[in-house]
C-alpha cells in the first residue's frame, strides 16, 4: 500500500436478488483511499450509516426513481463522519458532516456533496434519523403531501418505524384529533402509544387490519399515511372519508415479491370518496432541508417529538442491519456505528 493511501473497508453488491436478500449478495472488500483530497475534495472517516427499505429496489436491475446498485460496486446511502482531510476551505478537519457514501469506512467526495451539521443543536445520529431524510419524508407527508388540520384522525402503518413514528407525532403536533398507528407484534404497539404518544395501536399481526382499524376509528379517518401498502392500503382506502387524503411514502410489503403485486381490490372507491392518494418522494424536496431542521431540532430539544433508535455496531453487520430493516427488526431508526 502506498503511504498516500490507506486502506478503507466497503460493502459491494455481489449478486441481485430474487425475492428476499440474503448475506450472500453482500461483498465486505477492502480498498485504497487517497490520504490527502484533491482541491475541493473532503476524506470523511465515517461514524454512523443509514440503512433504509427503499435500498431493497436499487438491488434490481430496474429503472426507478433512482439508480440501480452496480454489481461489484460500492453501496451507497446516507452516513455521517468527521472530515480528516479537507482540499477547501469551506469545510475544515474537524467538521461533522452528512454525505450519500456510506456502506464504507472512509469515504473520499467532492465538498459539494457533503453538508456541514451542527452538533450543538441535536446529536450526529440525529441527522440520519429525525433531522434526516426519513425525518424530513414525515414531515412532508403530514404538511404537503396529505396535509393534517386540526381534528383529523390519522392511520399510519409501519408506525414504530423512521418515517411513521415522526409522522404520528407531527400529526398530533398539527392538531390531529387521534392518531392511530400500526406495528408488528404487541411490544411496537405498546410503544407506540406509550413512547410516541399515538391514542391506539394495531398489531397486524393479531389479526385483520381492516377489522381493528373500523373498530378504532368507527367513523373513518381523514388522512393515511402509507409505509407498507398491501392489506394496510386497503384496510386505508376502506376507511378513508370522502375528501381523504393518503401520502404514499412506501409500501415495504410488496417490496422483495417476484412478480406483479396486486392493488386493493376496493380502489374504486377512490373514486366514489373522491380521495387523494399521492405520492411523495424526498429527493424532489432536499431544498427544504434548513426549514424543516429548523423546527425539528426544537421539537426534539421541548421532547415535543421523540425518537428511538435500534443500533448495530460495526460495519461488518450493516448487512444484517438491513435485512433487518426488511424483517421488521428495528424500532425507530435503523443505525450502523461504525466508530466512536
Amino acid at each position: 500500500m502506498s503511504d498516500n493511501a490507506l486502506v478503507s473497508r466497503e460493502f459491494r453488491l455481489a449478486s441481485r436478488p430474487v425475492g428476499e436478500p440474503g448475506p450472500d449478495n453482500f461483498e465486505l472488500a477492502t480498498t485504497e483511499v487517497p490520504r490527502q483530497p484533491g482541491e475541493g475534495q473532503v476524506l470523511v472517516r465515517n461514524t454512523w450509516m443509514s440503512v433504509d427499505p427503499y435500498m431493497r429496489g436499487r438491488m434490481n436491475d430496474a429503472e426507478s426513481y433512482i439508480p440501480p446498485f452496480q454489481l461489484g460496486a460500492a453501496l451507497e446511502g446516507s452516513a455521517l463522519g468527521e472530515v480528516v482531510a479537507s482540499g477547501t476551505a469551506d469545510i475544515p478537519v474537524g467538521a461533522t458532516v452528512t454525505h450519500f457514501l456510506g456502506w464504507r469506512d472512509h469515504a473520499l467526495l467532492d465538498a459539494s456533496r457533503a453538508t456541514v451539521v451542527d452538533t450543538a443543536i441535536a446529536r450526529p445520529q440525529d441527522y440520519l434519523g429525525a433531522l434526516g431524510s426519513t425525518g424530513l419524508t414525515a414531515y412532508l407527508a403530514v404538511t404537503e403531501t396529505a396535509p393534517v388540520s386540526p381534528g383529523d384522525v390519522v392511520f399510519v402503518s409501519g408506525a414504530a418505524g423512521a418515517v411513521g413514528s415522526v409522522a404520528g407525532q407531527l400529526a398530533r403536533l398539527r392538531g390531529a384529533s387521534r392518531v392511530i398507528g400500526s406495528a408488528g407484534g404487541p411490544e411496537k404497539a405498546r410503544k407506540l402509544v406509550e413512547v410516541f404518544g399515538f391514542d391506539a395501536a394495531i398489531d397486524y399481526r393479531a389479526g385483520s387490519v381492516a377489522e381493528q382499524l373500523a373498530d378504532l376509528a368507527p367513523e373513518g379517518i381523514d388522512v393515511y399515511v402509507d409505509n407498507v401498502g398491501g392489506d394496510h392500503l386497503e384496510a386505508a382506502i376502506e376507511s378513508l372519508k370522502v375528501h381523504g387524503k393518503a401520502a404514499l411514502v412506501g409500501m415495504i410489503s410488496g417490496y422483495n415479491a417476484t412478480g406483479p403485486v396486486p392493488g386493493p381490490s376496493n380502489i374504486y372507491r377512490a373514486v366514489t370518496r373522491r380521495l387523494t392518494l399521492r405520492g411523495v418522494l424526498v429527493s424532489d424536496h432536499l431544498d427544504r432541508f434548513p426549514e424543516y431542521i429548523g423546527k425539528a431540532a426544537g421539537w426534539l430539544a421541548d421532547g415535543s417529538l421523540r425518537t428511538e433508535e435500534t443500533v448495530v455496531k460495526g460495519l461488518e453487520q450493516a448487512p444484517a442491519a438491513f435485512l433487518g430493516v426488511l424483517s421488521g427488526a428495528n424500532t425507530g431508526k435503523m443505525l450502523v456505528q461504525l466508530a466512536d
